[in-house]
């Protein structure tokens, strides 16, 4: 047959796979199905290229073989040359053109996305989660996808009794990717779900197998321990189909992952803006392979008759320029909804419960947050919480995870490799099986190799699928500066993530705000980052003693986007024009409070809390108020969410402005120094905020 297997896989699993005539049938007419569509896009390019896209020309006989072999319990994650994985699963060539085209009923995004980026949840279809464009990066949301579906299975979780399996399609050449490195390691670290189709053309866009790897995937996954392997031939239909059965039978019954390498022709045009004619002299012989003669050639040999395979081809072609006819047709977007699905609605739109019940004692924000993970973890059995170092006996480097893996168990508190790509981007995965992950990044110095996946994954998803696969993910991140950490553990990086659309970001100043915030990010249906400020865990920074609090009760959440005023003004200082308002969060709120005991009864600390989204209601009202602000952050000033918060307050109360907006933050340096002088050189002081109060109240 040309498989080649491993030693794994056993008798019963290579036991011959029996082709019925109607599945060949079906498989030649949705062949012919995906080449004349690629012919017909190509005929009409002035039409079918005003958007970028891709075919599966050359591909189609691997692709139908995956798409073949799910079932509709299954997940899968597409490349964007897969829509004859997609033909093979059921969709119509009307909706894939409906994509092509970007019109309104486009049923993966309205008209958001490129064509053949599937977002598909439908009654009786494998669910298809958003995924981008960026090449590799749908590795890890699928591991995170079978890493979630092998948590739900460990807990007895899962409904049903059929033992999904994920489907991954890469390209070859995306395998170079880390992340897809990262992928692998967890898959095999835990015995994971799912299938790595690896689609080889020998070509990147341009560059060659040769130019771009010094092995293929095949042999790059040796070294995974615990992988299964296979090669099959891509375009023979017989050879690709028995392979793909076997390899999903593997996984339903192993629970272990499995890499299936297919070699195939490129038979179409990298993307229909880089033309093969521009670049390809290997045309001619990438030809000798197209699948679709072979199979015709095989069905000839199985006693098919020249007449019926001319009727189903003349049938594809016809059906296919009726397809094409209608969505041309097809309405475009109604251009009003632009806005729509930029987040899932929350539920979590009222403060609950009380933040100083009776009897309460005072926590510190470390305590308050490790209490709010047990409580979710306690009525949540689809919560699980993992990160580096957070599981086992440590409980994480802060003491923030104390506890958890002796009270739930290895599969629920678990440490991961050094991988925040992975840390970030399987909680999108975990999202799409029902899982709800809460995760940790040690450091907010840390979190740049994740920050690919927070953009282009979890970010977009909402509003790409259009709403249908928002994504739950509470991500941790311990933040900020104090006593000698240094540039690698000191940094602020709240601008940065506020210029990622589609994310929320969440900064608590004290345990109480800790507790209710931590609440309602789990509960929120989208991206939530923590940012939780080092400096003020313990409260044993000399002025933070405030952050320790009353612990609220169980049921105590608090929406996001609500700010607190941490401390009011006087109505005299008021009345009087003699006060202003400070605007800021996590240590400038601690900063704020000792400098304003040189002004008695002036200054008023507006606690953002939620960075986005912002209480701009709350903003604007304050500064009403009062008629000056301070908008204190501990950010490097120049270009930060400070600023920008400063202009926007400037226009919209220009007029009522007794003081031009100050802002304040650290210097712009590219890192924290480790000494401690010269970090404190660095960073605002109490004493520093108290000279910038001076100068506005004065104005």
């Amino acid at each position: 047959m040309g498989v080649i297997k491993t030693k794994k896989i056993s008798k019963e699993e290579n036991k011959e796979i029996s082709i019925a005539k109607p599945l060949f049938e079906k498989a030649y007419r949705l062949m012919h199905t995906a080449m004349n569509m690629a012919q017909t896009y190509e005929e009409n390019k002035a039409i079918c290229s005003k958007y970028v896209h891709s075919t599966s020309r050359g591909h189609e006989a691997i692709q139908l073989a995956a798409g073949l072999s799910l079932e509709a319990h299954d997940f899968a994650a597409p490349y964007y040359r897969d829509e004859s994985i997609l033909l093979g699963i059921g969709m119509q060539p009307y909706e894939l053109m409906l994509q092509l085209m970007a019109k309104k009923d486009d049923p993966f995004s309205g008209g958001r996305t490129y064509y053949g980026h599937p977002s598909l949840k439908r009654e009786g279809f494998p669910i298809i989660p958003h995924q981008s464009s960026a090449t590799g990066m749908q590795a890890i949301p699928a591991t995170g996808m079978a890493h979630g579906i092998h948590y739900l299975e460990s807990q007895n979780l899962l409904k049903g009794n059929k033992n999904p399996v994920v489907l991954c399609s890469l390209g070859d050449g995306s395998v170079t990717e880390g992340e897809v490195s990262e992928a692998f390691q967890m898959a095999v670290l835990h015995k994971l779900p799912i299938v790595y189709l690896i689609q080889d053309n020998d070509w990147g866009i341009s560059a060659t197998g040769a130019e771009m790897r010094a092995m293929d995937a095949y042999d790059f996954v040796s070294g995974f321990t615990g992988m299964e392997r296979m090669r099959v031939d891509g375009s023979d239909f017989v050879n690709a189909y028995e392979g793909m059965q076997k390899a999903f039978q593997y996984v339903r019954e192993n629970r272990a992952p499995i890499l299936v390498h297919a070699k195939v022709p490129l038979l179409g045009h990298h993307t229909s803006g880089v033309r093969k004619e521009w670049y390809r002299g290997d045309f001619d012989e990438h030809l000798k392979s197209d699948p679709i003669p072979r199979l015709r050639k095989e069905l000839k040999k199985r006693g098919w008759k020249e007449a019926q395979l001319v009727k189903i081809e003349d049938e594809a072609l016809a059906f296919v320029q009726a397809e094409y006819a209608r969505a041309i047709n097809a309405d475009d977007p109604d251009i009003t909804t632009f806005m729509d699905h930029e987040f899932a609605p929350t539920p979590i739109t009222k403060e609950k419960g009380h933040r100083k019940p009776r009897g309460a004692e005072k926590v510190v924000m470390v305590d308050a947050a490790l209490h709010a993970v047990d409580d979710i973890l306690k009525t949540h059995p689809e919560s699980l919480f993992y990160g580096q170092d957070v599981g086992g006996t440590l409980g994480g480097v802060f003491r923030e995870a104390a506890t958890l893996a002796q009270k739930y168990g290895d599969d629920r508190i678990f440490n991961t490799p050094i991988q925040e790509a992975y840390i970030v981007g399987s909680t999108a995965g975990m999202s799409a099986v029902g899982a709800k992950a809460i995760v940790e990044i040690q450091f907010a110095d840390y979190i740049w190799p994740g920050v690919n996946q927070l953009v282009e994954e979890l970010s977009k998803s909402c509003y790409l699928s259009q709403g249908q696969f928002p994504i739950q993910s509470l991500i941790r991140v311990p933040i900020g500066a104090y006593g000698g950490g240094g540039p690698y553990h000191s940094g602020s990086i709240e601008s940065t993530l506020l210029n990622i659309r589609g994310i929320k970001v969440v900064y608590p100043s004290n345990a109480a705000d800790m507790k209710g915030l931590m609440k309602a990010a789990f509960h929120d249906p989208n991206p939530v980052v923590m940012l939780e400020h080092k400096g003020l865990y313990w409260s044993k920074v000399p002025g933070t003693e405030g952050a320790k609090t009353f612990e609220p009760d169980s049921d105590y959440i608090i929406p996001l986007g609500k700010s607190r005023i941490d401390q009011e003004a006087s109505e005299e200082a008021i009345e009087n024009g003699e006060s202003c308002v400070v605007i800021t969060y996590g240590m400038g709120v601690y900063w704020t409070r000792a400098a304003s005991k040189t002004f008695k009864g002036q200054v008023e600390i507006l606690d953002l809390r939620t960075l986005n989204p912002l209480d701009w209601e709350g903003v604007i009202a304050a500064v009403k108020r009062h008629n000056k602000a301070l908008v204190l952050t501990e950010e490097p000033l120049m270009n930060s969410f400070a600023e920008s918060l400063a202009g926007r307050i400037s226009k919209e109360c220009f007029q009522i402005l007794d003081a031009p907006v100050m802002t304040y933050g650290a210097a712009n340096l590219p890192a924290i120094p480790l000494n401690v002088d010269l970090e404190k050189q660095m960073l605002p002081t109490a004493e520093k905020v108290e000279g910038v109060l001076s100068e506005l109240l004065n104005y």
